[in-house]
């Protein structure tokens, strides 16, 4: 199982990517188009054309980790723009709401666990 934690570099692919590509396709992607090494441990977030299905990409030392979420009803009505190389890096809980269907740039969440020991410390 995969877990997003706070220490992760996770890089959401700004355009959407074809997702008859398995992954090997979607590492390639990494590679040519955002500019990133797939086995250097980062996470990667696409989205499909008609954004109704994300899927997440890394490396865990072993091997390729694929996930995929395809949402029920609707669409992603938020996507990040912009970025260099084609990709924005996003903190972990900007990541959950994103996938939850939310707006992470204008969700309010609680500070991220180190951030609240460097305030109390």
């Amino acid at each position: 199982m995969i877990q997003l934690t706070p220490h992760m570099r996770i890089m959401v692919a700004v355009e959407p990517a074809d997702f008859r590509k398995g992954i090997d396709g979607l590492a390639q992607l990494c590679r040519e188009v955002l500019a990133r090494d797939p086995f250097g441990g980062a996470v990667f977030v696409f989205r499909n054309r008609n954004r109704t299905m994300s899927r997440l990409l890394c490396y865990d030392g072993q091997g390729f980790w694929l996930c995929q979420k395809r949402l029920s009803t609707g669409r992603f009505r938020f996507w990040p723009t912009g970025g260099e190389s084609g990709a924005r890096t996003l903190a972990y809980h900007q990541v959950q709401l994103l996938i939850s269907g939310g707006d992470p740039e204008a969700g309010n969440t609680a500070p991220t666990p180190w951030r609240q020991l460097q305030a109390v410390g």
